[in-house]
């Protein structure tokens, strides 16, 4: 069967590739995308190629480039031993922005009914991002800021109200994200102008001792040196962004004097199996993104901004490049009909 796939074949240029889907083995089963939600982060970044040689990112993108990694599709053919799933599930997967995606079984979940298929679509940042509280042990009374206001940004927003933080203080250049940080649930909004009104404005609201976790969401790395220093001593500095080149701090005032802890939060450090210590692997933290989603317990339609049938996903990249600050939450259809 032929299918059909976005591409980066070098940088700067999107093209749609025909590729032969093939057959699902055993354990692994065909799907047919419904949708899927660009990573504008992480996609414009392969897609200009603006990151540091010999670096992860390098060894990470190589063109051509397949991006894409949070889709929902229906299940169109299961392997012989496959028997958690049915022909004609709605699915989450981690799969490209491709009109069908062979998935091994272990890495599906199922979605619950009543979620809608584009809410659906954030699984993989909601996960990876509720792996980044987690880590930073937010907590009841917390003071948290977070500095850019991308979709991690605004997810870090809602699951840091969600774990008891107050308060919430959003931080970003552009006024756009700064409401939509509102609806996310954000008790502070602070467009930026100067690190030192920054400064100066954190710490007003924090009563004089800065906040206790401070998550970095712009990737980067000459704000990471002026972010840290939101925090209080002993707090915690979370680098949720994947920044796009080397830093230069002076470790001793902004890391060992004030003794804070810097905690790095990649998505993959979320664990494959389920152990005593840490039982959130992506799978389950993605189950309980969805199990909020469809209990009306979490609601993040006021993220999506942008919608773009998949063969005009040209039209939505140069979208992106042009002003990035002016879209948020930007899905790719698959589907003709309505989704639901």
């Amino acid at each position: 069967m032929e299918g059909f796939r976005i591409i980066f074949p070098e940088p700067n240029k999107i093209e749609i590739e025909s590729f032969e889907v093939g057959e699902p083995r055993e354990n692994e089963v065909l799907i047919e995308t419904e949708a899927t939600l660009i990573s504008t982060g992480t996609e414009l970044t392969a897609l200009t190629g603006r990151f540091p040689a010999n670096s992860a990112w390098s060894a990470y993108v190589k063109y051509p480039f397949i991006p894409g990694y949070s889709s929902v599709g229906r299940v169109v053919r299961c392997g012989s031993n496959v028997r958690g799933f049915s022909v004609g599930e709605l699915v989450a997967a981690t799969s490209p922005h491709a009109t069908h995606s062979i998935v091994g079984e272990d890495n599906l979940v199922r979605i619950p009914r009543g979620v809608r298929v584009e809410d659906a679509c954030f699984h993989t940042i909601a996960s990876g991002v509720m792996n980044s509280v987690r880590l930073a042990r937010v907590s009841l009374g917390d003071s948290v800021v977070v500095v850019g206001l991308g979709i991690l940004g605004q997810m870090a927003v809602i699951f840091s109200r969600m774990a008891g933080a107050y308060p919430v203080i959003a931080i970003d250049i552009a006024e756009e994200r700064l409401k939509i940080a509102r609806f996310s649930g954000a008790t502070h909004t602070l467009r930026f102008e100067s690190w030192d009104g920054i400064r100066e404005s954190v710490g007003r609201i924090t009563g004089g001792r800065m906040a206790d976790k401070v998550f970095e969401v712009t990737g980067d790395p000459d704000i990471i040196p002026e972010a840290i220093t939101l925090t209080r001593s002993l707090g915690y500095f979370i680098v949720l962004s994947s920044p796009r080149g080397k830093t230069v701090m002076d470790f001793h005032d902004e890391v060992n004097r004030p003794s804070r802890v810097i905690i790095g939060t990649h998505f993959t450090s979320q664990p494959e199996y389920e152990t005593p210590y840490n039982p959130w692997t992506r799978k389950r933290n993605t189950e309980f993104f969805l199990k909020l989603l469809s209990e009306g317990y979490l609601r993040i339609d006021h993220l999506i901004t942008h919608r773009y049938y998949w063969r005009d996903a040209e039209k939505a990249y140069r979208m992106l490049l042009e002003d990035r600050a002016k879209a948020m939450g930007v899905i790719l259809k698959f589907v003709d009909h309505q989704m639901a």
